[in-house]
């Protein structure tokens, strides 16, 4: 396996590709060793990534920006699948919590037997000031700590993304889509067999379909009526924003696009259209990262242009 393809996986399957998982999975909870305060946290992210997108938007959304920090790495993803801080590239930042220069310094400091290990570390990372170590570096478990434990602290503007009452729905349409939409494009763009390839193309599209006939007549993906903005939105919408512009060429997501799916396209739009979102969305990171750090899928590194018709907005 080749060094970049190793940071995105710990296994293929018959050709099919296997997400590794996360490795730190504490909680920030009102009781406990984390709990919920201001200028305690601190995110890293980056601006290309779908899974660290969540927990941005979800910080956006709920008005979370003053009470946590966020630095944002270099879109280059290293030749191991390592990231860099690189202060001079536009919408990237130093790491203004440790003074390290890589990511793999803010694991080693919550780690110090990180490097031993093997292990490439991921984005999203929470990191706690207090306790100078990660809390938990799973994008779901992150956006659901915001919408949990900071608004029972008050930290919130008040827009609740998890009520009591949706949490089983919310779950269940994360779930619905994770495998087959979120990591379904990559199970077609990382696949290494045409049987992989077809399967998870066909599960893709399929679930596409299904989501573009339940937004006929709703908003948002949970919730009585035309819906409520939920969690459900957040671990969608980053995966969908990349889809034209990224994986229908790259992953060979080519069936079809969003923009060929009009309830979709309003879909993205209208979340696009909230306070704040357009600004977490950066098009520079999100194409340049994925055409030039998967060179063992595009070894010139050509970055292809815009479709002529799709969702664009942002910086």
């Amino acid at each position: 396996m080749d060094e970049q393809a190793s940071a995105w996986t710990t296994a293929f399957d018959k050709g099919s590709f296997v997400r590794k998982s996360s490795e730190f999975r504490d909680h920030v909870r009102i009781e406990g060793p984390f709990q919920p305060g201001l200028d305690r946290y601190h995110l890293y992210v980056s601006h290309a990534c779908p899974w660290a997108h969540r927990t941005v938007l979800t910080r956006a959304l709920l008005g979370l920006e003053d009470a946590i920090s966020v630095d944002v790495v270099d879109w280059r993803m290293q030749g191991d699948g390592s990231w860099v801080f690189n202060p001079d590239e536009p919408g990237a930042t130093a790491d203004r919590v440790l003074g390290g220069d890589s990511l793999e310094y803010v694991y080693w400091t919550a780690h110090p037997d990180w490097a031993a290990s093997g292990r490439i570390g991921t984005v999203p990372v929470l990191w706690d000031r207090h306790h100078g170590t990660i809390v938990n570096n799973e994008s779901r478990e992150i956006v659901r700590m915001f919408t949990t434990a900071f608004a029972q602290a008050g930290l919130t503007n008040g827009r609740n993304l998890s009520p009591e009452a949706l949490l089983e729905d919310i779950d269940a349409m994360i779930d619905a889509n994770y495998e087959s939409v979120n990591n379904g494009v990559y199970k077609a763009g990382f696949a290494r067999s045409q049987e992989a390839y077809d399967a998870a193309v066909n599960v893709l599209f399929d679930r596409l379909a299904e989501l573009e006939a339940h937004l006929q007549d709703r908003d948002w993906l949970v919730g009585e009526g035309r819906g409520t903005l939920t969690e459900a939105d957040v671990c969608l919408v980053p995966t969908l924003l990349r889809f034209d512009v990224v994986y229908v060429v790259h992953f060979k997501c080519s069936r079809s696009r969003i923009a060929d799916m009009p309830n979709l396209t309003a879909y993205l739009e209208r979340f696009l259209a909230l306070p704040g979102v357009a600004e977490t969305v950066d098009w520079t990171h999100i194409k340049h990262h994925y055409f030039w750090s998967h060179q063992h899928m595009n070894p010139y590194r050509i970055v292809p242009e815009d479709p002529q018709r799709g969702i664009h907005v942002g910086r």
